[in-house]
């Protein structure tokens, strides 16, 4: 009990971005806190967690500028978008985006993390993005996204990288993305309606290519290549009040190595833009060149205000590992349950779960428990601020610190 209230102390204190550049400027006023975390109850794996503030202004010093910051003690990711710069329905925004801890690499194989292979990073972003609506008079939007990105990594040894093992050089990296979104997803915890189908592409091309690991038994590809589609649909039904969400994704890349291939695992909702979520895995367990995902979950009021809530969830996937990092079975699967509260006038949300990780790989056979802790608190709904406005996380980073 004593190891978990340290890393959720360290989670609140040290987290890094959570999620970096939703694929459109947000259209609504957020004043959202936000923490997550995943403790396993079998074995040692990357601390999973974020705390980070949210912070929306769609009119901001002007009725055609927006922006959006995500702000945590030792990151910050922000954009500041101009609204129809480029024509009535064309949108340009510019980001900044960096800190401590959210380059950081965990090794994770046959469900083992392997510390001495594993190195933290930091890192800085700038970058551009074009969004153009195709449908204004229509209430789902329908935007194409174009960004370019350069990205500057730095590593260091933690002290328990083997001395043999040689980390990769600094490097700066451009990062290009394409895609299309139909709908789309809140930044929230759990909302109530909600639905997209969205296709993507991205390449990265690396500034120093080169190999790193034990006498050169790794790359860092010159370029990635990465296409994704998902499909996610999130429905109240009006007169129960029962919430249903399932989401679908499907990845593959091209010339992947382990910065760039999928990595899927934990039960996050906010952890990424496109969470990769298995309940009862370590975060980022699973490193994949292709995978399928389907990921379910179904809710139930226990009061007639909606105060008290009963959620059911789980996903499977099939996946093609990444070589070297390989895990027998194609297939993964986990399930869970939360009870979620949702008290006054729902300001707060806090989420307590279970999760099972069916197939996960553990020293002592399939299978393996985690339990996790969500919280929301949404400003505009209390009326008033607290202090201490808490902000963003990349999970990767923390169990850098925590090691320490």
């Amino acid at each position: 009990m004593r190891t978990l209230l340290q890393a959720m102390l360290w989670a609140v204190l040290i987290a890094g971005p959570c999620s970096k550049a939703w694929a459109q400027l947000d259209p609504h006023r957020r004043d959202l806190l936000q923490l997550g975390y995943n403790q396993p109850l079998e074995g040692v794996g990357p601390i999973s967690a974020y705390a980070f503030y949210y912070l929306s202004r769609p009119q901001f010093q002007g009725s055609n500028t927006a922006l959006r910051i995500a702000l945590a003690p030792t990151f910050v990711d922000s954009e500041l978008g101009l609204r129809q710069l480029l024509g009535p329905r064309t949108d340009l925004a510019f980001g900044v985006s960096g800190g401590g801890f959210a380059d950081s690499y965990s090794e994770v194989r046959r469900g083992k993390l392997l510390r001495e292979e594993s190195f933290t990073g930091h890192g800085g972003e700038v970058s551009a993005s074009l969004y153009h609506r195709f449908n204004p008079d229509s209430q789902i939007p329908l935007t194409a996204v174009l960004r370019s990105a350069y990205h500057y990594s730095t590593y260091a040894r933690d002290s328990r990288t083997d001395l043999a093992f040689t980390i990769p050089e600094d490097r700066g990296d451009v990062h290009l993305r394409a895609g299309l979104r139909w709908g789309g997803r809140e930044p929230v915890m759990f909302p109530e309606m909600a639905m997209e189908l969205s296709v993507w592409y991205e390449a990265q091309v690396r500034g120093k290519p080169g190999t790193y690991g034990y006498q050169a038994d790794r790359r860092v590809e010159h370029q990635s290549h990465m296409a994704w589609m998902r499909g996610l649909l999130a429905y109240t039904l009006p007169r129960h009040q029962h919430i249903i969400s399932l989401s679908t994704t499907l990845g593959t890349t091209l010339h992947p190595d382990r910065f760039s291939a999928f990595r899927l695992g934990g039960a996050l909702p906010l952890i990424a833009e496109f969470p990769l979520s298995i309940p009862g895995y370590y975060f980022q367990e699973l490193s994949a060149k292709r995978f399928f995902l389907i990921n379910a979950s179904y809710g139930i009021p226990l009061d007639p205000g909606g105060h008290c809530q009963i959620q059911g969830f789980g996903a499977t996937a099939v996946v093609s590992h990444f070589s070297n990092i390989e895990q027998p079975g194609g297939w993964q699967s986990g399930l869970g349950s939360a009870f979620v509260l949702s008290p006054g006038k729902k300001a707060w949300q806090i989420a307590l779960g279970y999760g099972y990780g069916i197939d996960a790989m553990r020293s002592s056979g399939r299978g393996a428990h985690s339990i996790g802790l969500l919280i929301q608190y949404d400003f505009s709904r209390s009326g008033s601020l607290l202090p201490g406005r808490l902000q963003p996380s990349q999970g990767r980073g923390i169990d850098r610190i925590l090691g320490k």
